[in-house]
């Protein structure tokens, strides 16, 4: 063992997306009470994987107010924008992070995309520590967690999706992307 982290370890967690902007009541693209009845579950999962010395990834949406480039303009409002506590992890995931943060199997991504994958050294940094299994929790289930799921599907990763930790404000895109996953992309639904 590294610093509590296991080289080699086979598997990593992805937490997407969990931060106040999503989930928060009045987060500025609230997913809402589906996000706020998973936060017992994204703990919990991320603890475990937190205390046997897993990698995880903390992939958080970043922006620029206002951006004229960013096509997500054009589609939502202002989020997750740079600075702000919006960007904060939601409830007790943020102390969770506090915690474990600067160690050597925790990781933090800035994203821009809806992917986790899209301009980022993800792929780089589950490759050079030997990954091949990815474990996806978050928001939103058929924005975010669905795009960084086939994009980990399409780089060869094996998948599992937690049911019980991922939420979205659209229960029909929700029921959609958990078949999805499991008939498409050929996930371990648990």
């Amino acid at each position: 063992m590294n610093g509590g982290w296991k080289m080699g370890a086979q598997k990593a967690l992805i937490n997407i997306d969990y931060t106040n902007d999503f989930v928060a009541e009045d987060g500025r693209l609230t997913c809402g009470k589906p996000g706020q009845l998973i936060e017992e579950n994204i703990f919990a999962l991320t603890k475990s994987f937190l205390e046997n010395g897993d990698y995880v990834v903390f992939a958080i949406d970043c922006h620029e107010e206002n951006d004229p480039y960013h096509p997500e303009t054009k589609l939502f409002p202002p989020h997750n924008i740079a600075g702000t506590t919006g960007r904060d992890l939601y409830g007790k995931l943020q102390r969770l992070f506090e915690k474990y943060k600067g160690s050597k199997h925790v990781h933090t991504i800035d994203k821009t995309r809806y992917s986790a994958f899209c301009g980022t050294d993800l792929e780089l940094r589950l490759r050079e520590r030997g990954i091949e299994e990815v474990h996806l929790c978050g928001v939103c289930t058929d924005i975010c967690v669905l795009h960084t799921a086939v994009d980990a599907y399409n780089k060869g990763f094996k998948l599992v999706i937690h049911e019980n930790a991922v939420a979205s404000f659209d229960p029909e895109g929700h029921k959609w992307a958990l078949s999805h996953f499991k008939n498409s992309l050929g996930a371990e639904v648990r």
